[in-house]
């Protein structure tokens, strides 16, 4: 539960920002998407920006606390790597 919380509060916190940005510089109302404009509210528009990022950003938290993993541990599909005393090998 404890990683959770580490992917999901520093991704919240990063897309916050990204929003604040990027939404600073471009106005929801005339977004364009495949083509054709987005004819949401601004604050929808808004709101699913945000669930975007914070995706975005979910996801490179997670793919983070994936690669700190020792092979071992992904190897065996294990959560955490394991302690220095364990014997690996076996």
């Amino acid at each position: 539960m404890q990683k959770i919380f580490w992917v999901l509060w520093p991704s919240f916190l990063v897309a916050g920002i990204a929003e604040g940005v990027f939404f600073t510089v471009i106005d929801p109302q005339e977004l364009y998407l495949f083509g054709e404009p987005v004819h949401f509210s601004q604050i929808a528009t808004l709101s699913v920006g945000f669930f975007c990022f914070w995706a975005v950003c979910a996801a490179s938290s997670l793919l983070t606390c994936f690669l700190q993993r020792s092979p071992a541990a992904v190897n065996k599909g294990v959560g955490a790597a394991p302690h220095a005393g364990d014997n690996a090998g076996k």
